[in-house]
């Protein structure tokens, strides 16, 4: 291990208040990896969830490991060991784009691609994560295992059998994960073809069928709240807690609602006793959820937290319902942002991707939100919904002009090519292409400009890319393990080196 490493390892450390530190000595050590940057996947909650799940088990020790382009060998952050030196690599899964990620750090720690070229000297690689809920597929090829569901209702059985690692042959040890309740082993499946084509995936036999996914009942059961705390993240300046789960507005592009249905929520009383243990260390409470003001408690909630002496965050609020309280509490808060999330510019595209969300209530949400003087207000839009045509682009600029003349401080508009996701309603709709994407980007990010509103887009090639991981299928693991570095030119090589083509998947 070089010592730049270890030292960028040490200095995150240092600045860490709830690190988890357990002895080696007689435990299965467990990597989680985000195979994205320290400073994202320290603001993902599901990441301080499976570290607790882990550490929490007696005979597992688990330590982080992010991804970093300067780290000439990817080591954990607790103890600065390579991968090489853990039993398993679990990894959390966002973005498909991190798929490529995670096949540059397996390169670089020297370990097989193929999940049929490891064996009991190697170590056990699972996945998780809402991209494999939906669709996991195109790793198939790589990973042995992946957690079909939330991870508080899978870690309990899936580490009992992962401590047996030591006594099972690696055959073995997959069947008897393959049992566990949200476990899908892609090795006890035998993939049929025609023409080169998949037209079926079968289970062995005795193998349970189909893999259900895994949710957790009671909330309140279990916590999902920051658990190491940092000031080198997004969101560092405050203790997340998750206040619900799912959400049941049925978007049809939203992920979300499929992912973790149905909708829960915790107790007020519940989160109020988590915050106060947060409290100890930050003073703001950033409430996560997929639509907080949805929250069916959330007046006696936040009303709770401030005379608990909390600032309180919410990451983006649905502008119906926007609750006047809300604004005014987060304003007392003092919140420098609030994002709303309109999607489409006209009211006909929102009405057909199931957004409801009139242009009035927009308009409206714009006046409550000057009304409380909050420095800067954020709205994100996506380009390319099926059924768009460019009036509807057109809509976008409109209404911005229409905000504009609401809200006379900063305003931000996020634009996102739209990706059809597996699971979705929009599961079988075709990939508006790059070129149309690139037009209209271009015409709202010049109409904007003209407004003196910033515009701030992801990439409409890497969306591509994004279209196919997405809805790929196991043919996409040839490609994945073709890949030498993780740009678009080294995906669209690794593609042609599998004789893959982008147009069937999008």
């Amino acid at each position: 291990m070089d010592w730049a490493t270890i030292e960028r390892a040490r200095r995150k450390l240092d600045a860490e208040v709830g690190t988890v530190f357990k002895d080696w000595g007689g435990r299965l050590p467990v990597a989680l990896i985000y195979p994205n940057t320290y400073y994202v996947g320290m603001s993902n909650l599901g990441v301080h969830v499976i570290y607790r799940l882990f550490n929490a088990c007696t005979d597992v020790v688990c330590e982080r490991v992010f991804y970093d382009r300067d780290d000439e060998l990817p080591a954990s952050l607790e103890s600065q060991r390579p991968l090489r030196d853990f039993a398993v690599l679990a990894f959390s899964l966002s973005f498909e784009l991190d798929y490529l990620h995670l096949v540059d750090m397996l390169r670089r720690s020297g370990l097989p691609l193929a999940a049929d070229s490891r064996d009991e000297s190697h170590p056990l690689l699972l996945a998780g994560g809402p991209c494999v809920v939906a669709n996991p597929e195109p790793l198939a090829h790589i990973v042995d295992a992946f957690a079909i569901g939330e991870g508080e209702a899978i870690v309990p059985g899936l580490a009992s059998v992962l401590t047996r690692i030591p006594d099972l042959s690696r055959r073995e040890l997959l069947r008897r994960l393959a049992s566990v309740p949200g476990i899908y082993v892609p090795a006890c499946y035998d993939v049929r073809t025609a023409d080169s084509q998949i037209v079926a995936i079968e289970p062995q036999e005795g193998v349970p069928y189909p893999v259900e996914r895994q949710w957790l009942r009671d909330l309140d059961s279990q916590p999902a709240t920051s658990v190491v705390l940092t000031h080198d993240t997004e969101f560092g300046d405050m203790f997340l807690m998750e206040a619900a789960r799912g959400c049941g507005r049925g978007c049809h592009f939203c992920l979300t609602a499929v992912a973790y249905a149905p909708v829960r929520e915790r107790s007020p009383e519940t989160l109020l006793a988590a915050a106060r243990e947060g409290l100890a260390h930050r003073d703001t409470v950033g409430l996560v959820g997929a639509s907080i003001s949805d929250y069916s408690q959330l007046s006696k909630l936040v009303t709770d937290l401030r005379a608990e002496g909390a600032r309180i965050s919410v990451a983006s609020l649905r502008v119906d319902p926007l609750p006047e309280f809300l604004l005014e509490i987060l304003a007392e808060s003092g919140s420098q942002t609030i994002t709303i999330a309109p999607e489409a510019g006209s009211e006909r595209l929102r009405r057909r991707i199931r957004k409801g969300v009139s242009t009035e209530d927009i308009i409206s949400a714009a006046e409550r939100v000057a009304r409380y003087d909050f420095p800067h207000l954020k709205l994100y839009f996506m380009l390319g919904l099926p059924g768009e045509e460019r009036s509807d682009v057109e809509a976008i600029v409109v209404l911005i002009q229409e905000v504009r003349k609401r809200f006379t401080r900063r305003v931000t508009v996020n634009v996102t090519p739209f990706v059809p996701k597996a699971q979705t309603p929009f599961q079988g709709v075709a990939m508006a292409s790059r070129h149309t994407i690139e037009g209209r980007l271009d015409y709202v990010k010049r109409e904007l400009r003209a407004l003196g509103v910033e515009t701030r887009a992801d990439s409409p090639r890497w969306a591509e890319v994004q279209g196919i991981l997405a809805r790929g299928d196991r043919a996409l693991g040839k490609a994945l393990e073709a890949l030498n570095g993780t740009t678009s030119s080294a995906w669209r090589r690794a593609l042609k080196e599998a004789d893959l083509t982008p147009a069937p998947y999008l």
